[in-house]
C-alpha cells in the first residue's frame, strides 16, 4: 500500500507517519509538504508540495491512498490566503484525486465543523456540519464538508473517510500550538502547572481532547480497512473547569463569557496575540461528540485520557519541545520569539 499524505510534517501528519511506518500493509509513504524537513522516519520519502498552487496530481498518481491533512491557522489576519489554502487548497486536492483516480481519500475534518451543539450530551456524525458564522476556521471545514458530498456524489466509487477530532495534543507540539494561539508574550514557563494559580470558570466552556498519536492511530486504522463516511474522535473526560483545575490543582474564578469575549479580540486587535475571537466562539458552541462509531468500526481506543493529552501539552510547553520538522521546531531560529514579533504577530506566517 502507497499512501500519499499532504501536511505531512505537523501534529497530526508526524503521528501519522509513525503510525504508517509501522503498518506492515503500507510499504511506502510519500510527504507533502511546503519545507522539507530534517526528520528522516522509515519508508518515507518528502517532496516539496503547496496544496494552493503545486500539480499534485503527478505526486497522487499510483497511490491507493490521499491523505489530505495541509491547513493554515496562521495568519489569522490574511482571510483571503487562508480560504485559498484550506479552501481552494482542498478543491485542488480532491480535483487531483479525481484525476488520477486515487482508490481512497482521508480528510482531516474537526469538532469545528459542527454547527452549534449541546454541551451536555454528545451528538453524533450525523449532526448538522454547518459551522460556527463567527470562525474563518469553522467556516472553511464546513465549506470543505460541501465539497466532499459534491465530490462524493461525483466519484461514489472513491472510499471517503471524513475524521472529526476535538482539539489534538502531544508532547512535540507544544511549541507550535503555542505559536499558532498563544503567542510570544506567553512564556514556556506557564506550562508548569505549579505557576498556574487560578483556572477561568467560562460558562458553556466544555471541550474535547484526543492524543495526537491516538489520531495517527485512528487514522491508520481507517485507511488498511473497508470504511468510509464520518468518524468523530475524541477521548474522555470532556474538559470543563472541574477537569481545568484539577489538572492544575488552580482555583476556579467565574470569567463572564461577553468580559472573555472582549478581551480576546482587543488583544487580538492590539496584535498581543494571534488568535481571532472566533476562536472562543467555537469552543463555546460546537457540541461535544460520541467517538462510538469510530470504537465499534475501527476497534479504536485512545491509549491517553483527554486530561492526559493535556497534561502533556503543557509539559512540552515548559520544555520547549519540537520535532525536526519546520512547523514542530521548538522555539529557536525562524521560530524565535524576535521573528514571532517581527511578523506582528498574526499578520503573516
Amino acid at each position: 500500500m502507497r499512501v500519499v499524505v499532504t501536511g505531512a510534517t505537523g501534529n497530526v501528519g508526524t503521528s501519522l507517519i509513525e503510525a504508517l511506518a509501522g503498518e506492515a500493509r503500507v510499504e511506502s509513504i510519500l510527504g507533502l509538504a511546503r519545507r522539507t524537513p530534517a526528520w528522516e522516519p522509515a519508508k518515507t520519502e518528502w517532496a516539496v508540495a503547496d496544496v494552493a498552487a503545486s500539480d499534485l496530481a503527478p505526486h497522487f498518481a499510483g497511490a491507493d491512498a490521499v491523505v489530505h491533512l495541509a491547513w493554515l491557522i496562521q495568519p489569522s489576519r490574511d482571510l483571503p490566503r487562508l480560504h485559498a489554502a484550506n479552501v481552494v487548497g482542498t478543491k485542488r486536492v480532491l480535483e487531483a484525486a479525481a484525476q488520477v483516480d486515487v482508490p481512497a481519500l482521508l480528510y482531516a475534518s474537526s469538532v469545528g465543523a459542527y454547527s452549534k451543539g449541546p454541551k451536555d450530551r454528545p451528538v453524533d456524525e450525523t449532526w448538522p456540519t454547518g459551522g460556527i458564522p463567527t470562525s474563518f476556521y469553522s467556516r472553511h471545514k464546513a465549506e470543505v464538508e460541501r465539497l466532499l458530498d459534491a465530490f462524493e456524489r461525483e466519484r461514489p466509487s472513491t472510499r471517503v473517510i471524513r475524521m472529526r477530532p476535538g482539539l489534538i495534543f502531544k508532547d512535540e507540539a507544544a511549541s507550535e500550538i503555542r505559536r499558532l494561539f498563544a503567542g510570544p508574550f506567553v512564556p514556556n514557563l506557564v506550562g508548569d502547572r505549579r505557576l498556574i494559580p487560578v483556572a477561568p470558570r467560562i460558562r458553556g466552556l466544555r471541550f474535547q481532547a484526543v492524543h495526537s498519536r491516538d489520531v495517527g492511530e485512528a487514522f491508520r486504522l481507517a485507511l488498511i480497512g473497508d470504511v468510509q463516511g464520518a468518524f468523530n474522535l475524541a477521548a474522555d473526560p470532556p474538559i470543563g473547569p472541574d477537569e481545568l483545575s484539577g489538572l492544575l490543582r488552580a482555583r476556579q474564578v467565574p470569567v463572564p463569557r461577553r468580559a472573555a469575549r472582549v478581551l480576546t479580540d482587543l488583544t487580538w486587535r492590539l496584535h498581543l496575540q494571534p488568535s481571532e475571537p472566533g476562536w472562543l466562539d467555537m469552543a463555546l458552541s460546537v457540541p461535544l461528540m460520541d467517538a462510538s462509531r469510530a470504537r465499534s468500526e475501527l476497534g479504536w481506543a485512545p491509549r491517553h485520557t483527554a486530561v492526559e493529552a493535556l497534561a502533556e501539552l503543557l509539559e512540552g510547553l515548559r520544555r520547549g519541545s519540537g520535532v525536526p520538522t519546520p512547523p514542530l521546531e521548538g522555539d529557536a531560529g525562524e521560530h524565535s520569539r524576535a521573528d514571532e514579533l517581527r511578523s506582528r504577530i498574526g499578520s503573516r506566517p
